[in-house]
């Protein structure tokens, strides 16, 4: 449904130095540099697949999700979506695409939330008894029956993003561009966007491509992770290869009946100890969680025993610090 091939971007940034002088010497001889935002980028992404793209601040993430959705041309490679070249033939393209950017609106400021669909309607041709169903349908998965009559402008941040992930549904698109759709959302709202896009998957078979800082959204949704960092694809593939790649680490945490003296486990770091309590960390593909808790067993009356993998956030940080970015 979507493949890259060699996108390539770059940039023309303004320099200078600081101070009064510098500013004025600008005027009248102003200095650029070069900026690669993107560099070879190369993939492909099936129909009905959820995907998260993730990468630090300034990664090419945005830029990558502007070249697919039409809005940026790039300097070289190609980009083929259903068929379609995005920046070529965008009046047809985006009647099958929605696009969500987390910080900026698609609604109208000023106008109540209906207003603004019935303008969508009008822009995207949508016949009237399809956007009726959709809007009633829309309506009731985001719960926005509350909230339609109510200019955008006197919404709360999540209300707002639940408006704009329906307004970008209106017409139906085979493919959804969520760039950061649960920035700055409480827990309640991330959880119903959530629920929404993974039932909107199952259901329809939209293929959801999803860019976010938030590891939460990219574990409840994606099964497949692309990694951007300095403009360069690092990693295409599972969560669950990810964590098997780097997740290996686990932290067994030990409750037992008093017992001051410190106990070493062979093949386990003792990271913690108090007379009722230890933390270790040790290696799942060198020693088994059944030893170390017979190891220890061994000294002390256990009481109870829980054991957690490394937290995705701290393996993708572990993955950047391998490329330095």
């Amino acid at each position: 449904m979507i493949s890259l091939n060699g996108i390539g971007k770059s940039f023309k940034v303004a320099r200078r130095a600081a101070g009064f002088k510098e500013a004025v010497r600008a005027l009248f001889a102003r200095e650029y540099a070069r900026v690669e935002a993107l560099r070879d980028i190369s993939f492909s992404i099936g129909e009905g697949e959820i995907v998260g793209y993730i990468g630090p601040n300034g990664a090419g993430k945005s830029t990558t999700i502007k070249v697919m959705s039409g809005i940026m041309v790039p300097d070289a490679g190609a980009c083929n979506v259903m068929g379609y070249t995005p920046w070529k033939e965008r009046a047809a393209y985006v009647r099958n695409i929605g696009v969500v950017f987390g910080q900026r609106s698609q609604l109208w400021w000023d106008v109540p939330v209906v207003d603004s669909f019935d303008l969508l309607r009008d822009i995207y041709k949508i016949q009237e008894n399809r956007y009726r169903e959709n809007v009633s349908s829309l309506t009731e998965a985001l719960q926005l029956g509350d909230i339609l009559h109510t200019p955008v402008r006197q919404l709360s941040l999540g209300q707002r993003m639940r408006c704009e992930i329906a307004a970008s549904l209106l017409h139906s698109p085979k493919i959804l561009f969520l760039d950061e759709p649960t920035i700055g959302l409480d827990a309640v709202s991330k959880l119903a966007v959530r629920q929404f896009i993974k039932t909107l998957n199952q259901e329809r078979g939209v293929t959801v491509i999803l860019t976010t800082h938030d590891m939460s959204d990219i574990e409840a949704l994606a099964d497949r992770i692309l990694m951007i960092g300095k403009g360069t694809l690092l990693y295409d593939g599972s969560l669950r290869a990810l964590r098997g790649r780097f997740g290996t680490y686990r932290t067994l945490t030990a409750d037992f009946r008093e017992h001051d003296a410190p106990v070493d486990v062979p093949g386990a770091e003792r990271l913690s100890w108090s007379s009722e309590r230890a933390v270790y960390s040790y290696d799942s593909e060198k020693v088994s969680m059944a030893s170390v808790v017979t190891a220890l067993s061994e000294h002390v009356d256990l009481v109870d025993v829980a054991v957690d993998a490394k937290p995705i956030d701290e393996i993708v940080v572990q993955l950047y610090r391998e490329h330095r970015i």
